[in-house]
């Protein structure tokens, strides 16, 4: 068997789930103890579904998909990616009851990319190696709320000004706690998109966002952070995380989307039952 000594999980984090993650009731875990059982659907029709049936046939497809890539080992090579996608899956169907079906048709896309990646990454190391059930589910559980932690804190709302890199001072205090965070688990790095609202040219927002991002890890690392633990990109205005004019929705979209990548280590001897992925 083949070894790999390093593998990169890519959480599905991008900033794409903002304002949907909330607390655990006390003792009841969180989505670190509970993400292979969370199943949120969309009332679907009685009927078997079919391309007709729009948006919900489409989440059903990219469920579909999610849970062949869960049975396939996705969830032990790359559980923390997987978590993400959960959470992403739960929020498109949320969209869906709620009527929201622009904002579900954007996130759509985002997830079925990301599924896309997901597979193409499964696929390398499982022919490289193979990824079993970690050896202490409790560390491994602490270790998920750790990166889930870090999800919340890095994308929330209302990060920057209009036509503006800088950052508003209470989003300052979010990436000064999640350098703190950061610090102490090596593992993990980050993946900074810069993003725009629809105003403006398509150069300018590019660069716009350019800048937005290498603000955030300017701090991350003002705040004690690595350089090298940060990447930086932009995707301009042609993302946007809600479509429409509204003031509220360009606020949204002015942003940084931050996907937390955790570094994994493949090389366990194969006489120890096994590689184990400790996210």
């Amino acid at each position: 068997m083949k070894l790999i000594n390093k593998d990169v999980a890519i959480i599905v984090f991008s900033a794409l789930i903002v304002g949907c993650s909330s607390s655990p009731e006390p003792g009841r875990g969180g989505i670190a103890e509970q993400y292979m059982a969370a199943d949120f659907s969309p009332v679907m029709p009685d009927e078997p579904l079919g391309p007709e049936h729009g948006l919900r046939f489409d989440w059903k497809l990219t469920k579909l998909h999610l849970d062949a890539l869960i049975q396939e080992g996705a969830k032990w090579c790359f559980p923390a990616a997987v978590v993400q996608a959960l959470e992403k899956q739960n929020r498109i169907a949320r969209e869906l009851e709620g009527g929201l079906l622009l904002d579900a048709a954007n996130d759509l896309v985002i997830q079925r990319k990301r599924l896309n990646e997901l597979e193409l990454q499964l696929d390398y190391v499982k022919s490289q190696t193979r990824c079993v059930p970690p050896r202490n589910q409790n560390d491994f559980n602490r270790q998920l709320a750790v990166i889930d932690e870090l999800f919340n804190l890095l994308n929330v709302d209302n990060q920057f000004a209009f036509n503006s890199s800088e950052i508003n001072p209470k989003y300052m205090g979010h990436l000064a706690n999640a350098a703190s965070i950061l610090k102490e688990h090596s593992t993990l790095k980050l993946s900074v998109t810069g993003h725009a609202d629809a105003v403006g040219g398509e150069a300018y927002n590019e660069k716009l966002a350019m800048d937005r991002a290498k603000q955030v890890k300017r701090y991350l690392t003002i705040f004690g952070l690595a350089p090298s633990r940060v990447t930086t990109q932009s995707l301009g205005s042609s993302l946007p995380l809600y479509e429409g004019d509204a003031p509220e929705v360009r606020l949204t979209n002015r942003r940084v989307s931050i996907e937390v990548i955790s570094t994994q280590d493949h090389s366990q001897e194969a006489d120890m039952g096994g590689l184990y992925d400790y996210q």
